[in-house]
């Protein structure tokens, strides 16, 4: 069996990255926990952590080539946006993980890359 404490931290990383920031580092968190873990609720937080981000950046693209285009009008509505669904999202998914350490948690709306 596997320690629910441990579970529970290495879980909440991966969901937790994002916070550090949304640049490439924040990603190399849940990557290394995946290659690093035997818990295979932990690589599949993990890999929902990895698929999170590749998600915040692609609608971040979009969001960028929106604003762009309207000459920022569009960025004062969807950036602060953008922003409160990713952390409510994210906060959302700890918490999940910290209620029922045992059930990988799957964040709604998202493309699966892994």
């Amino acid at each position: 069996m596997f320690d629910s404490d441990k579970r529970k931290l290495l879980s909440g990383l991966c969901h937790a990255a994002i916070f550090f920031s949304t640049a490439i580092f924040s990603v190399g968190v849940p990557i290394v926990i995946l290659f690093v873990s035997d818990d295979p609720v932990v690589k599949d937080n993990a890999k929902e952590a990895i698929n999170f981000h590749f998600n915040v950046w692609f609608y971040g693209v979009i969001i960028g080539v929106l604003t762009f285009i309207t000459f920022g009008l569009l960025g004062f509505i969807l950036i602060p946006i953008g922003y409160a669904v990713h952390w409510i999202l994210t906060i959302m998914a700890i918490l999940k993980i910290l209620a029922d350490p045992d059930q990988p948690y799957r964040y709604p709306f998202i493309f699966r890359l892994l």
